[in-house]
């Protein structure tokens, strides 16, 4: 063999890992427009997941590119911390005895589920560990990404339990709260120098955050700069869509990617795990949502929406739809988000040690 069929060689496996990436982006990218076009919830995430997922099993194998995270997660936690407006942080403190229940059942729900996964399910430690944590997906990968562990068994967990929450909650709202379905306002564009110096703030948090070693740096940094700069009102730095969605189908896709490695049967007994678990928390949940409700006169279904450890987004945009109050929902989803962010790095370390793979 020659030098020059040598060199050749990993600029042809460079190129042909750049063709399956594509392949797989686009495959995911398909699957969450059909998704989305049926209606579904979450549906450039799950279905992008869902389909690559399903693509796996005919043969679909690809490797992500590690440099593709950090702008990923940049992205995904400018948008989310895009949601803790003004209205929100005044308000916040109207609600403290709802919000100290949330403390009380996010805590017992996480417990709960663990503890089904762990010793029933037989799940790892880890996998158990992260799979309990509710409505934060994004940052949970992240922090399991840094750790190097398998995210396929909690992830999946955690988009079931998200498709049957929007699934089951209006048809469970609509009885308890006296909800009617709405269009709900439209959303309103964002000035583009907004975007723009909001993106240079968040990249800027983001590298520090990374520098200082904290867990799921690029999107924490970028999580709380945004929360910052929209809560007090000096920038809107909500994400386009047209750069927003890219990342969801991205994220979904990564995840999808991973079920080449699962056999059907055992892709069985996962669902038939994470359906358990999903009902596990979804009752502590329930129970805790009626008792804040009859405690306080607020409507159950409000109450449980918010709650629900689904996404943000998610969960504020079923607001909308059940005519319930935007931000008493949206407060308790950011309180609970926010609270996960702060505390998960040194719960993790209590309950799984250091990380024995380092990074």
């Amino acid at each position: 063999m020659t030098s020059s069929q040598i060199d050749a060689e990993p600029t042809v496996s460079r190129w042909k890992a750049f063709g399956q990436f594509s392949l797989t982006i686009a495959i995911g990218g398909a699957g969450a427009a059909g998704f989305n076009w049926l209606g579904l919830p979450a549906a450039w995430l799950s279905g992008a997941m869902i389909v690559v997922a399903a693509a796996t099993f005919a043969g679909l194998r690809a490797k992500f590119p590690t440099g593709i995270q950090p702008p990923l997660y940049t992205l995904l936690g400018m948008t989310m911390g895009s949601g803790v407006t003004p209205d929100v942080v005044h308000r916040i403190g109207d609600w403290p005895v709802s919000l100290a229940g949330l403390a009380v059942v996010v805590a017992l729900v996480m417990f709960v589920t663990y503890a089904f996964l762990r010793q029933l399910c037989g799940w790892t430690k880890e996998e158990a560990y992260f799979a309990a944590i509710p409505g934060a997906l994004t940052f949970v990968m992240a922090v399991a990404s840094e750790r190097r562990t398998d995210v396929t068994r909690f992830s999946t967990a955690q988009i079931i339990r998200l498709f049957f929450l929007v699934a089951a909650l209006p048809l469970f709202i609509g009885q308890a709260g006296g909800a009617d379905m709405g269009s709900g306002p439209a959303a309103l564009p964002v000035p583009f120098q907004d975007t723009a110096l909001g993106l240079v703030i968040c990249i800027a948090a983001s590298f520090a955050a990374v520098r200082l070693r904290i867990p799921g740096g690029w999107l924490t940094g970028a999580f709380f700069a945004s929360a910052l700069a929209s809560g007090t009102g000096f920038l809107d730095t909500h994400v386009p869509d047209w750069a927003l969605i890219p990342c969801f189908v991205i994220l979904g896709a990564s995840i999808g990617i991973r079920f080449c490695e699962i056999s059907p049967a055992m892709l069985l007994r996962l669902l038939a795990a994470s359906v358990g678990a999903f009902a596990a928390g979804l009752t502590v949940s329930v129970v805790g949502a009626l008792a804040v409700a009859w405690t306080l006169g607020i409507p159950a279904g409000q109450v449980l929406l918010a709650y629900a450890p689904g996404g943000l987004e998610v969960m504020m945009l079923l607001a909308y739809l059940l005519d319930m109050d935007p931000a008493f929902v949206a407060a308790h989803q950011l309180a609970r988000y926010i609270a996960l962010i702060l505390i998960l790095p040194p719960v993790t370390l209590a309950v799984l040690g250091r990380n024995p793979r380092g990074g």
